[in-house]
């Protein structure tokens, strides 16, 4: 649950310091603008807190690790992710979005620490703890946050432990480490296909090279 709230708010500060014009750069989201990918924050935070309010009488049908699905790179057909620039560009000024996410981000940061962690809930037709539900979204955040300074060379960077949480989860998915000689950073961004290795990168990746990317939905 640190570990949540450590991202969460590293990436609402991230969000809270850009000055407007970069709100229409593109992001590291294949397609969309920074301003696309802070809405998409929006509807997750709109996620975190309906889910820690759903609670679940079944057992746990995934962990932290298999929440993630393994899914097919996003072609844009998909009707959400279509919706996002539209929903994005309605709010007109970037104020207004800073503000809607500063507003739900906040009561989303705050309701963990009100949630017990072994509870039950229910999401996307499957049940898991608080506590795996938590630390799932640790690479929700963190990989966004990596989205939202890909073209920002200034943007402040997740924090160190954050992503070394998140690497970590990338490596249960994947059921094998990533090698040493990458930084938590660059492990998550090659895992996720966000950029291709090099090939120094590859020979280093050695059989993990034909897996990657990991595309997570």
């Amino acid at each position: 649950m640190d570990h949540f709230s450590r991202s969460w708010t590293a990436l609402l500060a991230a969000v809270a310091g850009l000055p407007d014009e970069d709100f229409a750069r593109p992001s590291g989201c294949a397609g969309w603008l920074v301003r696309d990918l802070v809405c998409h924050l929006v509807i997750d935070a709109q996620d975190v807190l309906i889910t820690l309010v759903t609670p679940a009488g079944a057992e746990p049908t995934v962990d932290a690790a298999t929440y993630w699905k393994l899914v097919e790179p996003p072609t844009g057909d998909d009707p959400l992710d279509a919706l996002i620039p539209r929903l994005a560009a309605a709010y007109g000024e970037p104020r207004l979005l800073r503000f809607h996410l500063d507003d739900v981000g906040s009561a989303a940061g705050r309701a963990p620490g009100l949630a017990d962690p072994a509870a039950r809930v229910g999401t996307q037709d499957e049940v898991l703890t608080v506590g795996d539900y938590l630390s799932a979204y640790v690479m929700e955040w963190t990989l966004h946050h990596l989205d939202l300074i890909a073209h920002l060379p200034e943007g402040p960077e997740p924090p160190a432990e954050t992503l070394a949480a998140a690497r970590a989860l990338l490596e249960r998915i994947a059921g094998a480490p990533f090698p040493a000689a990458f930084s938590d950073r660059d492990a998550l961004l090659v895992g996720t296909g966000r950029r291709a290795p090099t090939a120094a990168e590859k020979a280093e990746l050695g059989d993990l090279a034909a897996r990657v990317p990991f595309v997570l939905g």
